[in-house]
């Protein structure tokens, strides 16, 4: 039998993936997890994020998975989180973390109250561990970010970031 025969057999006789079944199994992700009660959801991270021969990988994929979900992480949770990346070693994972946070927490208002609630209750561990906070390193605002005229700007936003106090900047 020749190869090309042989490949010719091959294929017809070989099932071809159905639409449905890709689609399955791209709903891998079938957020068993979300009908999870808080305290059960938190306890997985915890446990998880706590095992003491975590790696880089698995640190990163339980923090994806914490940001998958609608919700914001328990102040536990950021704990448990905070103390694994730095058990890998990873010091901008945990500043990327907690920016990640951050913005999970909504608008300005929100962000107040909620941000600042789990900061309180995470700062014991923040300086257990020698991590600064966003504030201290100064990464609460953009770096590098000049509005320009041309381009559609609230006049909030000049207050918001600053540009109200530099000299000789006016909007």
């Amino acid at each position: 039998m020749s190869l090309l025969r042989a490949a010719q057999t091959l294929t017809r006789t070989v099932r071809p993936i159905s639409a449905s079944a890709v689609r399955g199994s791209a709903q891998f992700h079938d957020d068993i997890m979300e009908k999870w009660p808080a305290d059960r959801f938190d306890k997985h991270f915890i446990d998880y994020l706590s095992r003491p021969e975590i790696d880089g990988w698995e640190v990163r994929k339980a923090l994806s998975e914490i940001h998958d979900y609608d919700v914001i992480p328990d102040p536990k949770v950021v704990e448990a989180a905070l103390r694994a990346c730095r058990r890998i070693n990873d010091y901008s994972l945990c500043l990327r973390f907690m920016e990640a946070i951050k913005i999970k927490c909504g608008g300005k208002k929100n962000r107040e109250q909620i941000y600042g609630y789990i900061m309180t209750q995470v700062k014991p561990v923040l300086d257990e561990l020698g991590i600064s906070t966003l504030e201290d390193l100064g990464l609460d605002k953009p770096e590098l970010f000049i509005p320009q005229s041309e381009y559609w700007w609230e006049k909030k936003w000049y207050k918001e970031y600053g540009f109200d106090k530099k000299p000789g900047y006016e909007f």
